[in-house]
C-alpha cells in the first residue's frame, strides 16, 4: 500500500507541474530580503569560477524544481567558492552548492537528490518556520550595517546602524568610530551568513526535505537511489562532525540514510520531462521583479545572472548578454588610449559570443557581436605602433605593461614586457605577481636575454616567497628541475609555519588535493585558535574592534574549524 501511494504521489507530481502557473513573486518583502542575503552570500564566499559548474546545477536544478509545483518565488541557483561540501537555501528560493560538493565527483542523480532536499525546505517554508533563521534573515537584509555582540563584548553601546554618516542627535551616545563601524559590518556580514546559511535544521524539517526532495528527483527523471548514493559517498569521505561541513547543516545522518534506503525501493523514476516552459517562467518572473522593485544595481546584477541562467535563449536572455557587454565596453573605451584593455574586453565579448553559438547559431545576435568584435580589433590593432614605440623608448608606467600584455599577446615585445613588469612588481614588495611575470619571459623565449634574465629572477625569489599557492604552481607545474626544487623545498619548510590565515586559505582553495593540504589544513587550525586566544583578550579588556577582526578572520578564512565552531555557539547576533 505504501509502495502504490509513493508511486501515485510521484505520478501527480508530474500531472499537477503539467498545468503549472505562471511563477510570482507572492510575498516581495520576504524576496527582497532573501535577495538581499544571497548577495551577501555570494559577496563573502565568491561565486563559482567554472560557467560550467553553474550551468550543470541550473540543468538539474530546473528539472527537478518544476515537480515541485511551486509559484510562490523563482527558484534560482548559485556555486559558491567554498572548499567545504555543502548545500543550503535561503527563503526567497535562493538555492546554493558549494564547488567542494561538485569537486567531490557527484553524479546527476546525486545531485538531483541533493537540490530536491533544499528545494523542499523552501516549498515548505521550513527557514520562515524556524524563527531563528526568520529573525537572521531580516537582520541581513537591512541596508545598513548591524551590530555584533559575541559574549563578553558588552563593555561598549552596540554599533549605531545610523552610521556617522548620519549624525546622532544630542543625547542618544558617543559618535561612531568609522573603524569600529567598517570592522563590526564586515563582522556580522560573515557571522550572521554563517549562522542563517550553516546551521541546521530541526529533525522534523530535515525528514521532510529527503522525502520530498527525492520524490522531486524521482519525478524529473533521476534515479531514487541517487540520495542514497551521496549519502554513502558523503559518509565515506568526510568526517561525522557537527563542526564539519555538511553535517553541521544536514544533521541526523544514520536516520535520514535508513529512510532514503526506503524510499528508494519504493519510488519509480519518471521518464522526466522538458523544464523549457518552466525555465522561461523563472526568467519572466525575475525580470517582472526588477521593473517593480527599488532600483539596485548589485541587486540588478544578480538577478540578471540569475534570469540568464534559468533561461539562456532568446530576446530577454540576448538583451542582457548585450547590455552586461556594452557596460564593459564603454567603461574600457573611456580610459586614455594607452590604458584601455582590449585583451580583457575582448575575452568578454569571444566568452558570449561562444555560448550564444552554442545555444542557437542561427540567433540575430551572433551576427551584432561578430561585428563588434571586429571593430574592437580593429581599435586595437591600431594602438599597436604607439604602444611599441613606447616599450622601445624604454619610458614606460606600470600599467602600461599590464595592458600591453594583455592587448598583445603574441608580439615579439612581450618577454621584454613580462620581465619589466616582473622587476616592478619586484620593487612594489608583490613576489607572488613578480614571479608569475617572470615566468611569462621565461616561457615565452628561454633562450632569449630577457628569458634568462627572467629565470634568474625567479630563482632568487622563490626561496623568499610565502604565498603558498604560488610555491604550489611552480612546484607542480614547472618543467625546469632547478626551479621545481626549490620551489618545492621552500613549501615544505612554509606549509607548516606560515603566519597568515588567508595565506593557507588561499592555498586550500586552489589545491584542496595538493600534496601539503594536511599540512596547511593543519596550520590553520593553530592560527584560528591563536585568533580565537586574542579575540577573548581583546573581548576582556573592552576592545571590541580588534575582537570583531579577529571573528572576521576566523569565520572568512577558516570556517571549518574549531576555532569557528566555538565563535559560533557563543554568538549573540542581535539589531542595533
Amino acid at each position: 500500500m505504501r509502495k502504490l501511494a509513493l508511486r501515485i504521489t510521484a505520478t501527480l507530481l508530474a500531472l499537477c507541474a503539467l498545468r503549472l502557473p505562471a511563477q510570482t513573486i507572492r510575498d516581495p518583502d520576504l524576496y527582497t530580503k532573501s535577495l538581499n542575503a544571497a548577495r551577501q552570500a555570494v559577496e563573502v564566499f565568491g561565486a563559482g569560477k567554472d560557467a560550467k559548474d553553474e550551468e550543470r546545477v541550473a540543468e538539474v536544478g530546473y528539472r527537478v524544481a518544476q515537480e515541485a509545483n511551486f509559484t510562490d518565488f523563482p527558484l534560482t541557483f548559485h556555486v559558491v567558492e567554498m572548499p567545504a561540501p555543502n548545500a543550503f537555501a535561503l527563503p526567497g528560493g535562493h538555492i546554493f552548492v558549494t564547488t567542494g560538493m561538485l569537486r567531490m565527483g557527484i553524479t546527476d542523480d546525486m545531485l538531483a537528490g541533493l537540490l530536491g532536499h533544499e528545494i523542499a525546505h523552501v516549498v515548505a517554508r521550513h527557514g520562515v518556520r524556524m524563527e531563528r533563521r526568520s529573525t537572521l534573515l531580516s537582520i541581513l537584509s537591512q541596508a545598513v550595517m548591524v551590530g555584533v555582540m559575541v559574549n563578553a563584548s558588552k563593555n561598549r553601546d552596540p554599533y549605531d546602524p545610523t552610521g556617522p554618516q548620519h549624525p546622532r542627535d544630542p543625547g542618544q551616545g558617543p559618535e561612531v568610530d568609522p573603524n569600529t563601524a567598517s570592522v563590526e559590518g564586515a563582522v556580522a556580514s560573515t557571522l550572521v551568513l554563517s549562522e542563517l546559511l550553516l546551521r541546521s535544521y530541526s529533525r522534523d524539517f530535515e525528514r521532510e526535505a529527503d522525502d520530498e526532495g527525492q520524490r522531486y528527483a524521482a519525478a524529473a527523471g533521476f534515479a531514487p537511489s541517487g540520495t542514497t548514493e551521496l549519502m554513502s559517498l558523503m559518509s565515506a569521505r568526510l568526517p561525522q562532525s557537527r563542526e564539519f561541513g555538511y553535517w553541521q547543516t544536514h544533521p541526523f545522518f544514520d536516520e535520514r540514510v535508513r529512510g532514503a534506503e526506503v524510499r528508494a525501493s519504493l519510488l519509480t523514476r519518471m521518464p522526466g520531462r522538458d523544464p523549457s516552459g518552466f525555465r522561461q517562467r523563472t526568467q519572466e518572473a525575475l525580470l517582472g521583479y526588477l521593473k517593480t522593485a527599488k532600483k539596485d544595481a548589485k541587486a540588478e546584477e544578480l538577478i540578471d545572472h540569475e534570469a540568464l541562467l534559468a533561461w539562456p535563449k532568446g530576446t530577454a536572455a540576448e538583451q542582457i548578454r548585450l547590455g552586461r557587454l556594452h557596460q564593459s565596453r564603454d567603461k574600457a573605451l573611456a580610459e586614455p588610449e594607452l590604458g584601455r584593455d582590449y585583451g580583457s574586453l575582448l575575452g568578454e565579448y569571444r566568452g558570449e559570443l561562444a555560448k550564444v553559438r552554442d545555444l542557437d547559431a542561427q540567433s540575430p545576435l551572433v551576427a551584432t557581436l561578430e561585428k563588434e568584435i571586429g571593430e574592437l580589433e580593429a581599435g586595437r590593432d591600431a594602438l599597436y605602433p604607439k604602444a611599441s614605440e613606447v616599450v622601445a623608448g624604454g619610458v614606460y608606467e606600470t600599467a602600461f605593461l599590464e595592458k600591453f600584455l594583455s592587448n598583445f599577446p603574441g608580439r615579439p615585445e612581450i618577454p621584454t614586457v613580462a620581465l619589466a613588469l616582473g622587476d616592478a612588481y619586484s620593487r612594489r614588495q608583490e613576489p607572488g605577481k613578480a614571479v608569475e611575470q617572470y615566468r611569462k619571459a621565461w616561457e615565452s623565449a628561454p633562450t632569449s636575454p630577457a628569458g634568462q634574465k627572467a629565470l634568474t629572477g625567479l630563482r632568487v625569489l622563490v626561496p623568499l616567497l610565502d604565498d603558498l599557492a604560488v610555491l604550489e604552481d611552480l612546484a607542480s607545474r614547472t618543467d625546469e628541475a632547478e626551479l621545481a626544487g626549490l620551489a618545492n623545498q621552500r613549501l615544505a619548510a612554509t606549509a607548516g609555519s606560515y603566519k597568515d590565515l588567508a595565506n593557507g586559505a588561499a592555498y586550500l582553495k586552489q589545491y584542496p588535493e595538493g600534496g601539503h593540504a594536511e599540512t596547511v589544513l593543519a596550520r590553520q587550525e593553530v592560527l584560528a585558535d591563536q585568533l580565537y586566544t586574542e579575540m577573548v583578550l581583546y573581548q576582556g579588556v573592552g576592545d571590541s574592534v580588534k575582537a570583531l577582526d579577529r571573528i572576521n578572520r576566523i569565520l572568512t578564512h577558516a570556517p571549518t574549524t574549531r576555532a569557528a565552531a566555538r565563535v559560533l555557539a557563543a554568538s549573540v547576533v542581535k539589531p542595533s
